[in-house]
């Protein structure tokens, strides 16, 4: 087959590849980065690249205009290599560059009175045997059990590498080693032996949620039960695909799955890190990890293949894997630390769930209640302490800063709330840290959404009206837009605004969400109104006004004193499984008690998604404050989009 060379400017690399590559294949060949949001699929126009020569074949020009063919661009996803060619990759967005990373640490309270010898399976002792002599020439391994007899361990496993070592350090103790005990249970009379040190050895622990658009960890000490520290960081993987759909298309590609697997353990790396240096404890010293995340995440993290997941029937390869090791998965801790995945329920409603109505505390609720997670793949609860029903919606990451333009984490400079005045269109805001704003965080954009719609700036269906007597509705170089803060007044002096593709995604968002528990509600034969309790987790959950999201069709028009925003549900309800062995065991029951509704198997969802697709919704009646609103607002000014 006929290869063809690749220059790559401003790299200045070269590479050669063969007839029917992909301009894509020859970056990863030359290993240049280049994002790919949606995975390859050609759907998001982030890849697009400049091409020289005669030997490129565009595919798909969906989204690149004729004029930017005419300059020479093409997609690198899309475009087929026939010839030589000379490629110019425009300056990258680096995903660092709209995050700015945590700073400071929340404290984490205790969610039950813990106590190790009761909660703990990993516990460190220090042991007193007694020494060999020429009477007593028991075997080193065989002394070591008779003396974890008399704590009731009955059954103890041995790993080879710690039989390696064994040896020397009871001889350099004086037989008075430090050991590191995983038990079956915290009463069980069965141990795994893990680790053998002569010096005092302090147990340490790492609540994983792996997020599809954020990682959080917090590092846990695992005899008082405290968080340490914690840390977030963007999952490294957004470049190759910015929902679960796209990385699993991106996973089925070449090498993508390693790809991806390696994309999450140095996002995992980075946090450790920081862990490091803001606590002095090293990675060595985690002996114990529990992981929550959707299913997707799940199997990227294990590196197992999810193409099953997108596939009729959707059945992934495993809701409840097995506990592993840290060697076994890469991961940079101590070896023989116990990596627990905590068990999903289905393809698209995860472990991220399951902990989470853990730590919602909706299995103990006697009163209907809904619990959604606001995050990119939108999953939804109802049910009581006696049933459950769930589903899961992709939301897409708009309500976490992903997929818009300005958009970026609730961190210092974003924009968390804005206010736009009726007569003269002028927004105020107000800014994390009161710095210079560079962007928009999630709970801002739904305050901005809610605003333009209630002053007339979008109408019901989100259109931009251009006839508004403001310099800050324009058209912009993506459609329609409104200019939030003028570029001399922001900290990248840049204009921050929010335009109609951004408009469009959040209401897609807000659609499926308000989509997923309208169909759940219908399916057990229920009114939402009917609900007494309203659960909001995800990780900006906490930051949402409740009359902005109603406003807008989010959340559904119920008394506020309903509502309940706890944050980040799957980190808290990873932080109580990786303490306490009966909260582990009830994140088991809970998956096994959930019933899950797939909203692929009928029209229903996608008639609920398409009615949604309103500001509030198609029937206004559902949302009777908005009506309200909207009743005053029209008889002031006429009504918008009617």
């Amino acid at each position: 087959m006929a290869t063809h060379k690749i220059h790559f400017l401003p790299a200045g690399q070269s590479v050669d590849v063969p007839t029917g590559a992909l301009i894509t294949d020859a970056v990863q060949e030359a290993q240049l980065e280049i994002q790919q949001p949606c995975g390859g699929q050609g759907r998001c126009g982030r890849c697009a690249v400049i091409v020289e020569g005669e030997g490129a074949r565009r595919r798909s020009t969906i989204r690149i205009s004729a004029e930017d063919i005419a300059a020479g661009y093409a997609l690198a996803c899309q475009t087929i290599i026939e010839g030589d060619l000379t490629v110019t990759i425009p300056e990258q967005e680096k995903i660092e560059r709209r995050l700015v990373t945590d700073k400071t640490a929340r404290k984490v309270e205790l969610p039950f009175a813990y106590d190790p010898a009761v909660h703990q399976t990993v516990r460190a002792f220090q042991l007193e045997l007694s020494p060999p002599s020429i009477n007593d020439n028991l075997d080193d391994l065989s002394r070591l059990r008779k003396t974890l007899r008399q704590l009731g361990v009955e059954h103890l496993r041995t790993p080879v590498s710690v039989l390696r070592r064994m040896g020397e350090t009871l001889r350099k103790t004086s037989w008075s080693p430090w050991v590191v005990l995983a038990f079956d249970a915290p009463d069980s009379d069965s141990a795994e032996l893990i680790d053998i040190q002569a010096d005092p050895i302090h147990l340490y622990g790492l609540a994983l949620d792996i997020g599809t658009t954020t990682v959080t960890a917090f590092l846990v000490d695992l005899t008082s039960g405290e968080v340490k520290n914690q840390a977030s960081e963007y999952n490294g993987q957004i470049a190759r695909g910015e929902d679960v759909i796209s990385r699993i298309v991106f996973a089925s590609k070449g090498d993508g799955l390693q790809k991806l697997y390696d994309l999450v353990r140095e996002t995992i790396d980075t946090l450790l890190d920081r862990l490091q240096k803001r606590t002095g404890v090293s990675p060595q010293q985690i002996y114990k990890v529990s992981v929550a995340g959707n299913t997707t995440m799940m199997h990227l993290f294990l590196g197992i293949p999810p193409e099953s997941i997108r596939l009729t029937p959707y059945v992934p390869a495993a809701n409840q894997p097995s506990t592993f090791r840290a060697h076994e998965l890469d991961l940079n801790l101590y070896p023989l630390a116990q990596v627990d995945c905590l068990p999903a329920v289905a393809s698209y409603v995860g472990a991220d769930i399951t902990a989470g109505v853990l730590a919602s505390k909706l299995s103990d609720a006697p009163d209907l209640t809904l619990f959604i997670d606001v995050g990119t793949n939108g999953e939804t609860v109802l049910g009581t302490n006696e049933w459950m029903v769930t589903c899961a919606c992709s939301a897409g990451p708009a309500f976490e800063g992903a997929g818009v333009i300005d958009g970026m984490r609730a961190t210092l400079g974003a924009i968390e709330e804005v206010w736009v005045n009726t007569n003269t269109y002028e927004p105020t805001i107000r800014v994390i840290g009161s710095k210079k704003p560079v962007g928009i965080c999630g709970s801002g954009l739904i305050s901005l959404l809610a605003e333009l719609f209630v002053t007339g700036v979008v109408d019901r269906a989100g259109n931009f009206k251009l006839e508004l007597d403001t310099p800050r509705v324009r058209q912009g170089q993506y459609g329609p837009e409104y200019v939030v803060v003028w570029g001399k007044e922001t900290g990248h002096g840049r204009d921050i605004a929010l335009n109609k593709v951004d408009v469009d995604n959040l209401m897609r968002a807000k659609a499926a969400i308000y989509a997923g528990f309208s169909v759940l509600a219908d399916s057990v034969g229920v009114e939402l109104e009917d609900v007494q309790q309203m659960l909001v987790g995800g990780a900006f959950g906490k930051y949402i006004n409740v009359e902005n999201a109603i406003k807008i069709g989010l959340l559904p028009d119920l008394p506020w004193d309903r509502f309940n925003f706890l944050g980040n549900t799957s980190v808290l309800g990873s932080y109580m499984a990786l303490l306490s062995y009966d909260a582990r065991q009830q994140i088991r029951a809970i998956a096994e008690k959930m019933t899950y509704v797939e909203l692929s198997a009928d029209n229903t969802f996608y008639d609920a998604f398409t009615a949604a697709l309103f500001l509030p919704h198609t029937e206004i009646n559902r949302f009777p404050s908005v009506a309200e609103i909207w009743e005053r607002y029209s008889t002031k000014k006429g009504t918008p989009g009617d």
